[in-house]
């Protein structure tokens, strides 16, 4: 995977707007792979802070846009 992609990936995932389908389906990479990406990508505690997030907001990311 280039670079650029994995910035964009890493970008789409921290945004409270976008939804793990959405970045499946435009990089055709997996939620499982995406958390991956993010705790290989992040610092620990920026990592932590993100999942916290995101299991906070649940489902609802999908119904902001």
């Amino acid at each position: 995977m280039k670079e650029s992609d994995v910035s964009e990936i890493i970008e789409m995932a921290l945004s409270d707007h976008i939804s793990f389908s959405n970045i499946k389906s435009q990089h055709n990479i997996s939620e499982k792979d995406v958390k991956l990406l993010m705790r290989q990508n992040l610092k620990p505690g920026s990592y932590k802070a993100w999942r916290k997030r995101v299991n906070e907001m649940g489902s609802r990311r999908e119904h902001y846009k």
